[in-house]
């Protein structure tokens, strides 16, 4: 492991960013990072915390690789970590390139990507191990979205929607029959994803071609996520509670380790063929059984929180893209699975960046 590395972290403007930088830059091992960020805005805020910074094309554009290559050889990049959903597999098509010019790029082989990433083949995978999974349908017409969220008990029982793949909560959707009451209205702030069955089928009626949903039970308990690593010697896995959700991202975090959720995880990112740093999110329904949501096969963002119960997860993602595998410096639990050594908790709050100039001031 070299004294000092150079890391591109793409989708610089990524809420995870800030957490992603302080797990590099806190690492076990003492190693000096200096990071380029790329994103697809100029303006992304992850680039005030970045030694080098460049504005790149989307990940669909013919002229992305290239655009990150140049990069990766301007700046003498050691090692390439994607946090963006849309870019993982252009560079899980075409890690060979940046491998070939020196540049390790810290993704899954791209059948583990379309796999994980694709909510109704990760359910039927769950369900082959004979690991718990929420009951499920894949729907392609009004007809059988309409008999799927019967099979699973609306209008008596709310179902969930969304689209097979999809992320950050885009698609996704809580059906319930007369969702909203008057104290409800009154009391809560919307939260946008409850919404009646004909309510959802007024709205896709207006698309011009009906699109494939998936109907899953809904899963009423506490939500889960877990921070994994696989390398080639150690799995590692950091279920933590996640006590408040805004669009999405964790706010309130505690750090709960439970043997289910490690043993679940481990089980299905092998299976999938998942590497370095990713993560699964759980959802406990109405007997308390952990069932899968739903893999991320990136970093998560608040994947940072492992590390204050001293697992570095990120850190062991870099150790083993690099070849360093999971040494004594490497931040692994004291088990063969890698099981964290302290309780923490990790909380998100409001602040902002002013920008005047070049002054810069964080609040």
């Amino acid at each position: 492991m070299k004294a000092a590395l150079t890391v591109l972290l793409t989708g610089a403007g990524a809420p995870g960013t800030r957490g992603a930088l302080y797990a590099l830059r806190h690492n076990p091992d003492g190693v000096q990072i200096r990071a380029v960020g790329t994103d697809l805005r100029a303006d992304g805020v992850g680039r005030l915390w970045m030694d080098a910074f460049y504005q790149v094309p989307s990940p669909e554009d013919a002229g992305y690789l290239e655009a990150l290559l140049a990069i990766c050889r301007r700046e003498a990049v050691d090692l390439v970590i994607p946090q963006t959903t849309r870019e993982l597999f252009a560079f899980a098509r075409h890690k060979d390139a940046f491998e070939a010019e020196g540049f390790p790029v810290m993704v899954s082989d791209l059948p583990a990507i379309a796999v994980a990433n694709n909510k109704w083949e990760l359910l039927k995978i769950v369900e082959r191990l004979g690991l718990p999974y929420p009951a499920y349908h894949l729907t392609r017409s009004k007809a059988e979205l309409t008999d799927a969220a019967a099979a699973l008990g609306y209008p008596a029982n709310p179902v969930a929607v969304k689209p097979p793949v999809s992320n950050g909560m885009r698609g996704f959707r809580v059906l319930r029959e007369c969702a909203w009451d008057l104290a409800r209205f009154l009391a809560e702030k919307p939260s946008g994803v409850e919404m009646s069955l004909d309510e959802l089928m007024a709205v896709l009626a207006r698309g011009e071609a009906w699109p494939e949903l998936l109907v899953t039970e809904f899963l009423p308990g506490a939500e889960y996520s877990v921070d994994a690593f696989a390398g080639a010697n150690l799995a590692v896995a950091v279920p933590r509670l996640r006590r408040a959700i805004r669009s999405g991202i964790s706010f309130e975090n505690e750090l709960a380790y439970r043997d289910d959720l490690m043993q679940y995880t481990n089980a299905l990112g092998h299976h999938i063929g998942l590497k370095y740093a990713f993560g699964f999110q759980f959802k406990l329904d109405r007997d308390g059984v952990p069932k899968v949501l739903e893999c991320n096969p990136r970093l998560q963002g608040t994947m940072v929180a492992s590390l204050f119960g001293g697992v570095n997860v990120i850190w062991l993602g870099v150790r083993e893209a690099l070849g360093a595998g999971a040494g004594a410096g490497s931040g692994a639990g004291p088990d063969g699975a890698g099981a964290p050594l302290r309780p923490a908790t990790f909380l998100r709050f409001w602040g902002g960046v002013g920008i005047s100039g070049d002054q810069i001031d964080e609040i």
